[in-house]
This record gives structure tokens, C-alpha cells and sequence, in this order.
């Protein structure tokens, strides 16, 4: 691994110009490929201290052995030159956006002498029309039902000759599902205007042909063809079916690609809609890993960079309007390029109100989807499990297998209402009936430290506890007598009372960095627990903390163990945020009359209904009490005295509906 000291620039041989910029190995390949406003600005950031890059940089960095710029004219043009090397290149530290599976498309051959309609996966062909892409269901069906209404050719080419040579057409010829150019039965032109047809419905002239078929049917019922008339209402039924199929979820004029991304420190999971004449035609998805330092906005950049400048090229399929979740980089030096591929002006928006606003919300939905599924997937496989926790034990350089990890999250808002959860891990996989959640009080809700050391001490009190009843009922059990009671016989019939928590874990995690480590570990170590280790994962930059450790151990973007750990982070501070509001919520309902011996809550309602609030209360004599409904004179003078007496200073809130945001009382 180089030393990027050995390779660095001066500062000075720099330019200040916007360019790009290369990385290459020792091999003389290219790693890497960057654009910049400031070559010079961008450049020295690689070279600052390792220990404050992200580990992929830092491992790019340390892969490449020199560095490369050219200097251009203006940001549009990095941008092209960019993309150009990132295409010839394919630099393996970039990010790269790879379709998550190959979608079919609905092709018709128009090349051909005799068009054909079918369904075509892979690369795109010169004198083919492609609409889609849809999943494998339901493309065969829309094939199947259009092809009632337009009888084009679906045939492969052996069979349309083995029937060019028979004079027989096959089984779709006869059930009217194909005109049969093969034995004359449609003229080459004719063929080529019902596939004309064909291509127009897929294209969204779909009310045009209905409408027609309509006509037709009125003006044979006016002839009294109801023969006629009830094969035209199947075709207009068949038309619609598909029609519907598509639903309209913008205007008819609309052509735009609708993008959404779903992002963690890790990985982002892309989803596009592709909506052509109003309609959803298609949808794509992919999950990349992030590199680099990259804010939204830059990953939105690369992202319609890859796509249309590959896709757009090739295949002209760029809309008038591409929406994203947030303006790129660049914004308009990137629509200026997209117009330029498309031969037209394209205008990137992001939308902010109406149909196109709410069509991102649920595309941002299938994202968030798609990472989940995407993370449980990896999470539910057993070689992948395995894999991440002897990945995580060699890391961590531990002597025992990672057979129960547990980790423990603060939850807080400015140090009130202090919580803090415990999930639990074993072989991988959550183990939700081990869950436990602390409420922390006194000094020990000061500081997320104070709080952490606490929380642990807690915890592994009620183990040693554990453990020493275990010992005494084996000494018991040793001799059937009691130690204490001498000759009493052991109690065989009462069952033991369930321990609190399990059996201890091999590794202890913690939300947080150095200093909630150590904290930690402290707490083991007062209790005399050496076998427990600790680890701390830090979320700004997902770095690996051990106790009394100057440096954070560095685990790769790509590894299966940072994976876990992040994933059980994650879960964690789930449970704990979970467990802190629920009681925030409690706390935000306590009233000043819950404290009244003897006053409970339909006589606590019918107090605020008579005199309308707290204050209206305790301003009332006994007598005055006396007269709300259900308080007795008895009651009405312990109200009275709880309120002389001061007792109520401790609640100073009005009760408040969390769930509604309702005052109850004033």
C-alpha cells in the first residue's frame, strides 16, 4: 500500500481552474476519475490526515500511486470530460449504477419486411421499438391481450417459414391472434400499418383507437351486425383493460423520469418511474455503495450522469422533464448536457406541490423500500451472517467467537426524560425477548457518559446476581439441604423465579465514540468483569472505538462486519427513541390534580368540567367543591388542604394529548 506523502503534489503545481482529475496505480490504471471547481481545493483534501477521510478514500488514496489533472474551460466541460473517462475507464473507486435486474421490454421489430411483436431483454436494436420496461407477468399478458386487437406477427422466425412453406399458419393465425402475413392472408403494407397501430397504442394514443372502436360498434348496431358489434365490445374491453393497466397519474403531455433516493451512511437505494403521455411505463431500481465524501446533491449528479449518458445516447429515451428529490450539482450545466444528448431542452426540477410532488413521495417509498429489503436480505442469509462475524471477530482481534452481541443506545431531548435500550444479537439474528429498556434518573441523567456507565453497571449487577443465586442452588442441590437452614429439605415443587437478563454477551456495543467506550468499560471493570469486551461505533463517520484506544480501528465500507454492527446500531436506537417518547408522552399528561389522595380520574374530570381548569380549582373553597359532581365534603377538604400544603409544586405542566396534541386542561 503506497504512502500518498510519496505521490503528493505541491500545492503550488496546482491550479486553481475547474478541471479533472485522475488517480492510477502502481500498474498505471486508472482508480479514480473527480471533477472540481478547484483542482487545487479538491486535490489537497486528499492528502489532509488519514484519520479524517472516509474509508474509502482512505483506501483509494493509499491504492493509487500518482495523480493526474486537466485543466478545462468551464464546469460543463468537467463534467463531459468526466463522464467520458468514467465510461472508458470504469475507475472500480467510483460509483457506478448498475441496474438491480434486467427488466423485459415489449419490442416490435419495424426493421423487419413483416414486423414482429415480443418480448426482448438485454441491449437495444437499431430499427426496434421498446416500450416498458414492466415485469415478466404482466408484459405477457398486455402482449397477449393487445394482440386480440391488433393481429400483428409474434411468431419466431423458423416458425413464420416452416408456415410460409406449408401454406398452413399456425395455431395463433387460426384463433385470430395473428393476420398471417406468412400465407398471404395480409399484405406486406397492411401488416406494417397494423404494427403502426400497434406502436400507437403502446405510445399513448390509446383513447384515439378506443374511440374508433366505439364508432364502430354504434354503427354496427345500427345495421344490426350484433355479432359484429359484441366482438368490437370485447376488443374496446380488451383495449381498456390494458389501458387501465397503465394508470394516468399525470397530465397526457407529461414525459419525465421521476428519481428518488433512500440514503444511510453506507449505501443509497435509487427508484425511478418512468411516466411517458401521463402514464407510469416503467420502473428501475438500484443500491450503490457511497464513496467519498458525497452529499445528495452530488449523488443525484452522478446519477443522471451515468444513466442518460448511457442510456440516453444509445437509446434517445431522455424525456422533456427529469424530477429529483434535490437539485444536483451543477444543475445547469447538467440539464445544458442532457439537452445537448437529447437534441432538445431538458428541465430538471424538483416538485415541490401537486400530482408531481406527491407521484416523489410514493417513488421515495419504493426506495425506502428497496434499501430495507435490500439490508434484510443480506441480513437473513447464513453464509453472509457467518461471514460478518468472523469478519467482526478478526477486526476486533477477539480470542471467542461472536456467539450474543448486545447494544446499548441513550435516548434523550437536552437531558430530559433520559432512557436508554439493550438488543440483542445471537448468531446474527435479533433476539427481540431479550430486549430490555432503562429509565435513568439523578446524576446519572447528566451526560450521555454518566448515563452509558450506569446503564452497564445495571445490567451486568443483575447478571452477577444471577450468577451467585445459580452457585448457592448448586450448593443446595449439592446435598438437598439448605446452607443457611442446615437440615432443610430443598423445596423441589416451587418454581425458580426467571432471571431478569440472560446469560452474559461475548462483545458489548455502544452507540457513540471514545468517550462512551470508556465509559463502558469502566463500569465492567468496577464490577469485576474481564471477559466482556467492548467495542463503540461512532455514527458521523462509522468508525470502530475499543476502550483507552487513541485511534478508531477502520473497518471497510464494503464489510459484512461493519454491516452488522451498523445494523444492530441502528435497531438499538429504534428501541430506545421508541421507549423515550412513549415517555415524554406520559410525562406530558401529568396533571397537578393526580397527586389528591382519593381523587381519581372520572372525579379529576368532573373537577375541570365544573370549574374549567387547574387554577379554577384551586381557588375553590369546600363548599364550592362540594357542589361538582361526585366530590363529597370529605374530599372536597383533602383538595384543599393538598393545595394549602403546597404538595403539587412538583407538576407545573398543563395535561396534554400527545397523540391529538389536545390541551386537556389550562
Amino acid at each position: 500500500m503506497a504512502n500518498p506523502a510519496s505521490y503528493r503534489p505541491k500545492t503550488g503545481e496546482i491550479p486553481t481552474n475547474p478541471g479533472v482529475y485522475r488517480f492510477r496505480d502502481p500498474h498505471g490504471r486508472v482508480i479514480y476519475v473527480g471533477k472540481a471547481k478547484s483542482l487545487r481545493s479538491r486535490l489537497n483534501s486528499y492528502f489532509a490526515n488519514p484519520a479524517g477521510l472516509l474509508p474509502k478514500t482512505y483506501a483509494m488514496v493509499h491504492a493509487a500511486s500518482s495523480v493526474e489533472w486537466t485543466v478545462v474551460g468551464s464546469e460543463l466541460e468537467s463534467l463531459q470530460l468526466e463522464y467520458t473517462w468514467i465510461k472508458e475507464f470504469k475507475p472500480r473507486f467510483n460509483v457506478v449504477f448498475r441496474d438491480d435486474k434486467t427488466y423485459p421490454y415489449l419490442a416490435v421489430t419495424m426493421g423487419e419486411k413483416y414486423p414482429r411483436v415480443q418480448v426482448m431483454r438485454g441491449d437495444k436494436r437499431k430499427g426496434t421499438r421498446y416500450f416498458g420496461p414492466y415485469t415478466a407477468g404482466a408484459i405477457r399478458e398486455t402482449m397477449d391481450t393487445l394482440l386480440r386487437v391488433f393481429p400483428v406477427r409474434s411468431c419466431s422466425a423458423g416458425v413464420f417459414k416452416r408456415a410460409e412453406a406449408s401454406g398452413r399458419p399456425c395455431l395463433l393465425g387460426y384463433i385470430d391472434k395473428c393476420s398471417a402475413p406468412c400465407v398471404g392472408r395480409i399484405s406486406p403494407d397492411d401488416h406494417r400499418a397494423l404494427a403502426d397501430d400497434f406502436c400507437a397504442f403502446m405510445g399513448g394514443e390509446a383513447k384515439r383507437f378506443i374511440n374508433k372502436l366505439e364508432k364502430q360498434m354504434a354503427d354496427a348496431v345500427a345495421k344490426l351486425d350484433y355479432e359484429h358489434a359484441a366482438r368490437l365490445r370485447d376488443d374496446i374491453a380488451a383495449l381498456r383493460k390494458v389501458f387501465e393497466r397503465n394508470a394516468v397519474v399525470l397530465s397526457e403531455d407529461t414525459d419525465a423520469d421521476v428519481f428518488a433516493l433512500h440514503e444511510d451512511e453506507l449505501e443509497a437505494a435509487v427508484q425511478v418511474f418512468h411516466v411517458r403521455g401521463g402514464r407510469i411505463r416503467g420502473q428501475r431500481g438500484w443500491v450503490v455503495e457511497k464513496v467519498e465524501d458525497f452529499t445528495t446533491p452530488d449523488l443525484v449528479e452522478h446519477l443522471l450522469q451515468q444513466v442518460y449518458g448511457e442510456d440516453g445516447e444509445t437509446h434517445g429515451r431522455l424525456p422533456r422533464e427529469v424530477l429529483v428529490p434535490v437539485a444536483p450539482s451543477n444543475a445547469e450545466d447538467l440539464a445544458t448536457w442532457l439537452g445537448g444528448i437529447r437534441g432538445a431542452k431538458v428541465d430538471i426540477r424538483v416538485p415541490q406541490r401537486g400530482d408531481k410532488a406527491a407521484l416523489m413521495s410514493t417513488v421515495r417509498e419504493n426506495a425506502e423500500h428497496a434499501l430495507k429489503l435490500h439490508k434484510t436480505r443480506r441480513a437473513g442469509d447464513i453464509t453472509v451472517r457467518s461471514q460478518a462475524l468472523q469478519e467482526l471477530q478478526e477486526a476486533l482481534d477477539l480470542p471467542v467467537p461472536l456467539l450474543r452481541i448486545e447494544c446499548f443506545d441513550v435516548s434523550h431531548v437536552q437531558g430530559t426524560n433520559v432512557v436508554a435500550s439493550m438488543v440483542v444479537v445471537e448468531d446474527g439474528l435479533p433476539k427481540k425477548s431479550d430486549y430490555r429498556k432503562f429509565s435513568i434518573t439523578g446524576p446519572a441523567a447528566s451526560d450521555d457518559t454518566a448515563a452509558m456507565h450506569d446503564v452497564l453497571t445495571r445490567r451486568f449487577r443483575h447478571y452477577l446476581q444471577d450468577k451467585s443465586a445459580q452457585v448457592d442452588e448448586s450448593l443446595l442441590a449439592a446435598d438437598g439441604k439448605d446452607p443457611v437452614a442446615g437440615d432443610a429439605v430443598l423445596d423441589t415443587t416451587t418454581p425458580a423465579p426467571k432471571a431478569k437478563f440472560a446469560y452474559p454477551p461475548n462483545l458489548v456495543v455502544v452507540d457513540g465514540g471514545q468517550p462512551q467506550v470508556n465509559a463502558a468499560a469502566r463500569a465492567l471493570a468496577e464490577l469485576g468483569i474481564d471477559d466482556v469486551y467492548v467495542v463503540g461505533l461512532a455514527k458521523r463517520l462509522e468508525e470502530v472505538w475499543l476502550p483507552d484506544s487513541d485511534f478508531p480501528v477502520i473497518l471497510p465500507r464494503t464489510s459484512q462486519g461493519l454491516y452488522l454492527l451498523q445494523r444492530i446500531r441502528d435497531e438499538a436506537h429504534r428501541f430506545a427513541i421508541t421507549f423515550h417518547r412513549q415517555k415524554r408522552g406520559k410525562a406530558m399528561t401529568v396533571s397537578a390534580l393526580d397527586a389528591v389522595p382519593g381523587l381519581g380520574a372520572s372525579k379529576r374530570k368532573a373537577l375541570l368540567a365544573h370549574f374549567g381548569s387547574v387554577k379554577g380549582v384551586k381557588a375553590a373553597t369546600v363548599e364550592e367543591l362540594s357542589e361538582a359532581k361526585g366530590i363529597g365534603p370529605a374530599l372536597a377538604g383533602a383538595i384543599v388542604n393538598h393545595f394549602a400544603t403546597g404538595t403539587d409544586d412538583a407538576v407545573s405542566v398543563p395535561a396534554i394529548n400527545m397523540a391529538t396534541g389536545e390541551i386537556i386542561e389550562t
